[in-house]
């Protein structure tokens, strides 16, 4: 009798840890703090998945064009194309937990370089950011729930 191991570990990888991403976020001279402007919105639906999605009101029958909110594998699809467009910066000069974006800087003249880095290639992607949620070059700051200062960690007191 033979048995099929098969290695879901890619698969089965849960949302990065919010202690670790916290954490590789001190000791940096700047933070920028991004918000993706409606992040399931800029994924377009398969072309197959649209009548999956379809509804009827009085003036007819409509569907997604692009990927709903509440559908159940929205965010894991979110996750895994942010992670495909940023995935060179990603523990490097960025950190990503779904639609919240934190580019960093260990050194101030590295700030530039690494935010044009991540503009470049969310502007590559179409990826629009929701400027009213953006901060740029700040330290400390709220990430996650935690204040992150370049001295470290501490919870934040909202």
């Amino acid at each position: 009798m033979w048995r099929v191991c098969v290695d879901y570990t890619d698969l089965n990888k849960a949302c990065p840890k919010v202690d670790q991403l916290v954490d590789s976020t001190s000791n940096n001279k700047l933070l920028n703090f991004m918000d993706a402007y409606s992040g399931y919105n800029q994924i377009m639906m398969h072309e197959d998945n649209k009548s999956n999605t379809s509804f009827i009101i009085e003036r007819g029958t409509y569907c997604y064009k692009v990927m709903a909110f509440r559908l159940k594998s929205s965010r894991a699809t979110y996750e895994r194309l942010v992670n495909k467009i940023l995935k060179e910066q990603i523990g490097k000069t960025i950190e990503v937990y779904v639609d919240d974006m934190l580019v960093k800087a260990l050194e101030r003249a590295d700030h530039i370089k690494n935010l044009a880095e991540a503009f470049s290639l969310l502007r590559k992607y179409s990826m629009k950011l929701n400027p009213s949620k953006c901060t740029f070059g700040v330290s400390p700051s709220r990430f996650l729930g935690y204040l992150v200062t370049q001295r470290g960690i501490e919870a934040h007191p909202n």
